[in-house]
This record gives C-alpha cells, structure tokens and sequence, in this order.
C-alpha cells in the first residue's frame, strides 16, 4: 500500500491527464473538500484521508486501487 506522499502524486497523474499544467496541493485539497490547512496538516503528519479519497474515486469513476496500490 502506497503512503500518503505516493497517493498525492498518483492523485496529481490523475488530475492532469497528461497535460503539462502543474498540480498543486491546494488543488489535491479542493478535489478532496479538504481545506488547504487541514490538507497540509494531513501530510505533515503523513496520514491518509481514506474517506474523502474514497468519495472521490466514487465521484470520478475511478479505481481506487489504483491510486492506494502499486
């Protein structure tokens, strides 16, 4: 199972589809409905928001063990 850190950047791939637009954390936090203090406070203490990454995937039609899962 992938960290945190990982699942950001898999999140990331996701989001710009191949496009050379920069992602950025605020972005990751906005797609999640986690604000921006809440989200940094998540990754410094490396904890993954399973729920809201779930919803997400839910939401978008993807396949979460994708995204937690090498």
């Amino acid at each position: 199972m992938r960290d945190f850190q990982s699942i950001i950047y898999v999140l990331k791939e996701q989001v710009s589809d191949g496009s050379s637009e920069k992602i950025y954390d605020k972005d990751i936090a906005k797609l999640l409905n986690i604000s921006q203090s809440k989200f940094a406070t998540i990754k410094k203490r490396n904890s993954t928001p399973f729920v809201a990454i779930l919803e997400y995937c839910h939401k978008e039609g993807l396949c979460c063990s994708e995204i937690f899962f090498d």
